[in-house]
């Protein structure tokens, strides 16, 4: 099981106040709505695009794209990105900031993130990861021809897949050295010359009256009490999502190789997005 970042303290945020509730309140309703209408319409959906398409999911992705941009809208947080998502077969990298990525990266590019097995037996969150695809795996090279095979089967769909190779969310302020674990399957001879990685920058700002590590999610911090920050926020800020170029597999020695220019994308990004030098991995 991967460890939590643990390297900065959670930010010192005042104590909220009765309109705080309220609008965290009607802002939930919403996002609630919007989120479990989308999924009993995915069900829904999927019960004829199983038997007629089986694996591919030519439609339900559509729906979850739609449900992530619409959750920027309910929660006035302003989404904008640059760059141009890959049409090549293969798989996007990002660094993970808190569990808002999961809407952003939707919002633009319909994808199927693959996660740690342990997310499948989370409360809420790990079902509606069942139901949008989510390929769980393991993360330990013991497994790698097994997640290749898994990897394989979705790429020949059509499937683009994304991981966040740090293993751990962040405050949104750096971004921690990548893990080639996950690499590895891109290297086995069925997959080599045709997959390419394109690394993704994702980039928080805070609102005006908050610290820059407000939508950061990390360490010990529990998930109901950040969800209901970020709900009750009265001004929000912004998220940028930057789509880097793609690289090649076949055009890069191994995994690390892979792995290192992938990070180095991501982290020049995320300078670049902030304006300075983020603080180095932690």
């Amino acid at each position: 099981m991967s460890q939590s970042w643990q390297g900065a303290s959670p930010p010192d945020l005042a104590p909220l106040g009765v309109t705080d509730w309220l609008r965290a309140g009607v802002r939930g309703i919403v996002l609630g709505g919007v989120t479990f209408g989308g999924l009993a319409l995915l069900l829904a959906v999927r019960t004829v695009e199983w038997p007629l398409c089986g694996a591919h999911r030519p439609v339900t992705p559509f729906i979850t794209q739609g449900v992530c941009r619409a959750a920027f809208v309910i929660l006035g947080m302003k989404y904008r990105t640059e760059g141009t998502p890959m049409r090549h077969p293969g798989a996007v990298v990002a660094n993970h900031v808190s569990w808002l990525d999961i809407f952003a990266l939707n919002a633009r590019k319909r994808i199927y993130y693959v996660a740690k097995a342990e997310v499948a037996g989370w409360a809420g969150i790990g079902w509606l990861a069942r139901a949008t695809g989510t390929i769980f795996i393991a993360r330990d090279r013991t497994q790698a021809r097994a997640q290749t095979r898994i990897f394989a089967a979705r790429l020949s769909l059509g499937h683009k897949l994304l991981f966040f190779p740090e293993g751990t969310s962040t405050d949104g302020m750096r971004v921690l050295s990548f893990k080639p674990t996950l690499f590895e399957a891109f290297f086995a001879p069925a997959l080599r010359d045709m997959v390419w990685v394109q690394p993704v920058t994702v980039a928080y700002t805070a609102p005006t009256d908050q610290p820059q590590a407000f939508y950061g999610w990390w360490g010990e911090m529990d998930f109901a009490p950040h969800f209901l920050r970020v709900l009750a926020a009265p001004r929000q800020g912004a998220v940028r999502v930057i789509y880097h170029a793609p690289l090649q597999v076949a055009a890069h020695d191994g995994r690390k190789d892979l792995c290192a220019a992938a990070e180095m994308a991501v982290r020049c990004g995320l300078v670049a997005a902030l304006g300075s030098a983020p603080p180095r991995a932690g």
